[in-house]
């Protein structure tokens, strides 16, 4: 399995959904794990330092997203990121429903099997 952690986009969300550590657990597992750039920056854990637990870096979220079949993130995906979820595909995050319908509707139209 492919595991995808793009940065977090949401206003003054710091955090990661993945540490270089739970990286590290996921490659010796035998998953591939492909971390957006920057990601890690706000927890001090630099590119290099995903580089040396094994996951790979892209360039872009669109990158994260498009090739991950599951997507662990920290907050509720934004709209720009929920319309790149798929049939398929699996999202593990927090999320907050109730006060917000459209992420709602998003979530069931883009398939996505959501883990909460």
């Amino acid at each position: 399995m492919r595991v995808g952690c793009p940065r977090e986009i949401k206003n003054h969300e710091y955090r990661v959904g993945l540490t270089p550590g739970s990286v590290r657990e996921y490659v010796a597992h035998g998953h591939e794990v492909l971390i957006e750039t920057g990601a890690g920056a706000g927890i001090g854990a630099d590119d290099n330092a995903y580089r040396a637990a094994g996951a790979t870096i892209a360039k872009m979220a669109a990158d994260v997203f498009a090739k991950s079949d599951m997507i662990v993130k920290v907050k509720e995906p934004q709209p720009n990121e929920w319309v790149q979820l798929r049939d398929g595909q699996i999202l593990y995050t927090y999320l907050h429903l109730a006060p917000d319908p459209e992420q709602t509707k998003g979530l069931l139209a883009s398939g996505v099997t959501a883990i909460a």
